[in-house]
């Protein structure tokens, strides 16, 4: 595919991860231990030879462009195609995108590139997309985006867009899932099409006023253009809320998830760091979690996922937590279904713990102790009597 632009758009919402996001972009937040979200979209276009690769990214991109670097993890470091960011400045790509992709139109043109491939990052998952490309052009699409037919959608992914389709792959409408139907053909937000449509689908959202992003410029002309699905099959998660986040990290303790995202004939790469292995002190418990290097144990883990330099000492006991970098957990803390953000001290014998379905966030550079969590506690109870 390297007669292929990849086009990282993050357009994301990220009002139902505010927790986690409010400091970094969706694309920068850490899972598994030692990825970022936008590991996989990355890792997805370089495994199938796409080079020349644009990351459009909002504001507070700091510890992304930090984590990318000059794009060497995923080989795409170069002085032809390679990795290019450009930032969003002050239009919100939530809301427009359009404008964005016309200020840098010349990036599109000068590429000589055939065919352009457009992604979010939240969209977890591992696909070849030289087998997209290769149904695209058969089909003799103008687009085509990819989707997962999901069961037991009344509780997940929602928000994202849903399609309907004829019995010839071709999409016929684009609703939204609010949880009412069992499965759904769950939109993944990945195009496909030829570069010279889409600079005309840019010109002409500019023109005529009424699109200010090209995902709804396709969805409001799929009665003129032949816009068809690509079925995807293997696992996917859409990270649009906290709860999705944490539940997709609480997903990788299962073997099958693993050998599905972290297939070794497509690798997913990130940044390294060289940091020591992990210590386990004697008396430490660890079972079914996932530990990333540089992290010292001492205490009881159970089905937790923790990432590089986590420190749970002596006594303390996490269980179905997410630990972020550098947090620490004193001796005699409990804690259950908590996500610990980045640098936090959770204090000797602090008691915290949260439903599944509300997993508590104690968020980056927020000091926290038991009279922080007794108030959370004492205002919920109130809003519930009320």
């Amino acid at each position: 595919m390297n007669n292929c632009i990849g086009i990282i758009n993050l357009d994301e919402n990220e009002q139902r991860t505010t927790e986690l996001t409010r400091r970094r972009p969706l694309a920068s937040l850490p899972i598994a231990g030692r990825y970022r979200v936008v590991d996989f979209v990355l890792s997805n276009m370089t495994n199938s030879g796409i080079e020349a690769i644009g990351i459009f990214t909002k504001n507070k991109s700091r510890s992304l462009m930090d984590h990318l670097t000059n794009g060497r993890p995923w080989d795409i470091h170069r002085k032809k195609d390679g990795l290019k960011v450009f930032n969003f400045g002050d239009i919100d790509p939530v809301h427009d995108d359009v404008h964005n992709f016309l200020e840098n139109i010349d990036y599109f043109d000068h590429s000589k590139k055939e065919y352009t491939l457009i992604c979010s990052s939240y969209m977890i998952c591992n696909i070849n997309y030289n087998e997209l490309i290769k149904y695209h052009i058969a089909q003799g699409n103008d687009v085509t985006t990819v989707y997962k037919n999901v069961k037991h959608v009344e509780d997940n992914f929602i928000d994202c867009q849903v399609l309907n389709l004829d019995d010839n792959g071709r999409i016929t409408g684009v609703g939204e899932n609010v949880g009412l139907k069992n499965s759904a053909n769950i939109n993944m937000e990945m195009y496909i099409m030829k570069t010279d449509l889409f600079i005309d689908m840019i010109y002409e959202c500019i023109r005529g006023g009424r699109y200010k992003k090209i995902k709804n410029y396709i969805n409001g002309n799929i009665d003129k253009l032949k816009v068809g699905g690509y079925e995807f099959k293997g696992y996917l998660a859409c990270i649009n809320s906290t709860k999705e986040y944490f539940d997709f990290n609480m997903d990788l303790l299962k073997k099958e998830v693993r050998e599905d995202l972290f297939n070794p004939e497509r690798s997913i790469y990130t940044k390294t760091k060289d940091t020591p292995p992990s210590l386990f002190r004697e008396g430490a418990e660890v079972n079914n979690s996932l530990v990333a290097n540089g992290c010292i144990l001492s205490g009881t883990v159970r089905n937790s996922i923790l990432a590089r330099g986590a420190v749970v000492e002596a006594g303390a006991i996490v269980e179905d937590c997410i630990l972020l970098q550098d947090s620490v957990v004193k001796s005699g803390a409990v804690l259950k279904n908590i996500i610990v953000d980045k640098n936090n001290v959770i204090k000797s014998n602090e008691k915290l713990s949260a439903s599944r379905n509300y997993p508590l966030v104690i968020e980056k550079s927020i000091k926290w102790d038991d009279k922080h969590y007794k108030n959370l506690l004492a205002y919920l109870e109130g809003a519930n009597k009320e």
